[in-house]
C-alpha cells in the first residue's frame, strides 16, 4: 500500500531524496570544479555583473524555502479549517436525524391518539345512532315513509363506519402493536389482495424482526404501504414481490435490514406529482434513520424500491 501524503514514511524517504540530490550536486560540483568554471565563464563578463549571480541565485533560493514554508502553513491552517467545518457538518447532520426521528415519532403518537379518538369516541357514538336507527324502523314498518328514511339513515350510517374504519387503518397499522411488523405486513398484503384481485402480490419475510423498535417498524409498514398505493395508482403491474431480509451481522449494531418491493408494470412513466411527494417522504423517513433508499426502473423491466436501514439508529 503506498505511503500516504504526509506520514511519517513519506516525510522520511523524501529527506532521503532531498540529502541524496544533494550529495550527488556535491559530488558533480567536486568533480567538475563547478565553481571555478562558472567564475572562469563570468570574469570576462564582468561589466554585467556576473560574478554575482550565485549570491542571487542563494538569495532566490531562500526565497523560495520561505515561499514554500509559508504554502504549507496556510494549507495546515486550511485542512484544519476543513476538518472542523467537517466535523461541524456531521454534527448537522447527526441533529437533523435525530430531529426527523423526533418528528417521525411526534407523528405517529398523534397518529395513535386520533384513531384512538376514532374508534373510542366516533365509533361508539355511531353505534350508538345505528341502534336507535334500527329501532326506528323496526317501529315504522307500519309507515313507508318512516321506514325509507330510516333504512336511508342506516345505510349511511354503514358508509360512514366503513370510512371511519379505513380512517383507523390509515393512521394505525392493524395489528403493528399486537402482531408485530410481520404481523401487520401480511394484514397490509391481504388488504391489497383484495383491492387488486388481477394483481398477484408475494410476500417473503426472511429476518427476525421482533428487536426492531417503533420507529424502524413503523418506518418500513409505511415504505411498503406507499409502494404498494403507488403501485396501484401508477403502474398497473401484473405482479409485485415483497421481499423484507437481514443483512450483516446478527447484532442491531451490525445488521441491515433490507426492503425490496419490485413490479412488473409500467413504472413511475406519466405518473403525477403524488408519487414523487410519496416517495420524497419515504426517502426522509428512511435516511433519518441513516439508511438509503434507491429506485431503479429498467426498460421493460418495472420498477423497484430498494432500502436499507441499520437495524439500530445511527443518530
Amino acid at each position: 500500500m503506498p505511503a500516504q501524503p504526509g506520514s511519517a514514511s513519506s516525510v522520511r524517504r523524501d529527506l532521503s531524496v532531498v540529502v541524496l540530490v544533494t550529495a550527488v550536486a556535491a559530488i558533480v560540483a567536486v568533480r567538475f570544479n563547478i565553481s571555478e568554471a562558472l567564475f572562469s565563464w563570468t570574469r570576462p563578463r564582468e561589466q554585467l555583473q556576473l560574478d554575482e549571480l550565485p549570491g542571487v541565485l542563494l538569495v532566490f533560493a531562500a526565497c523560495l524555502v520561505w515561499f514554500s514554508v509559508r504554502r504549507f502553513a496556510v494549507a495546515r491552517d486550511e485542512i484544519v479549517r476543513r476538518r472542523e467545518l467537517e466535523r461541524q457538518l456531521a454534527g448537522a447532520l447527526s441533529e437533523n436525524r435525530r430531529l426527523a426521528q423526533q418528528y417521525v415519532q411526534v407523528q405517529e403518537s398523534e397518529r395513535r391518539a386520533l384513531a384512538r379518538d376514532l374508534h373510542d369516541e366516533l365509533g361508539q357514538y355511531l353505534n350508538a345512532i345505528k341502534i336507535d336507527a334500527v329501532a326506528l324502523r323496526d317501529r315504522a314498518k307500519a309507515d313507508p315513509a318512516t321506514l325509507e328514511t330510516a333504512s336511508g339513515m342506516i345505510a349511511n350510517i354503514d358508509l360512514v363506519q366503513t370510512t371511519v374504519v379505513g380512517l383507523i387503518r390509515q393512521l394505525r397499522p392493524v395489528g403493528l402493536d399486537e402482531f408485530g411488523l410481520a404481523g401487520a405486513l401480511e394484514h397490509c398484503v391481504n388488504e391489497w389482495r383484495r383491492r387488486l384481485p388481477q394483481t398477484v402480490l408475494e410476500l417473503a419475510i426472511d429476518a427476525d424482526l421482533g428487536d426492531l423498535d417503533e420507529v424502524h417498524r413503523l418506518t418500513l409498514y409505511r415504505l411498503v404501504q406507499e409502494a404498494l398505493t403507488n403501485i396501484a395508482r401508477h403502474s398497473h403491474a401484473s405482479r409485485v414481490d415483497i421481499n423484507v431480509s437481514r443483512q450483516g451481522g446478527p447484532s442491531p449494531t451490525t445488521s441491515s435490514v433490507v426492503a425490496r418491493i419490485a413490479d412488473n408494470g409500467g413504472g413511475p412513466a406519466g405518473a403525477d406529482a403524488s408519487l414523487g411527494l410519496g416517495l420524497i417522504g419515504m426517502r426522509e423517513r428512511v435516511e433519518a434513520l441513516g439508511g438509503t433508499l434507491e429506485l431503479s426502473h429498467p426498460p421493460g423491466a418495472g420498477f423497484m424500491v430498494l432500502a436499507r436501514i441499520p437495524a439500530q439508529s445511527r443518530a
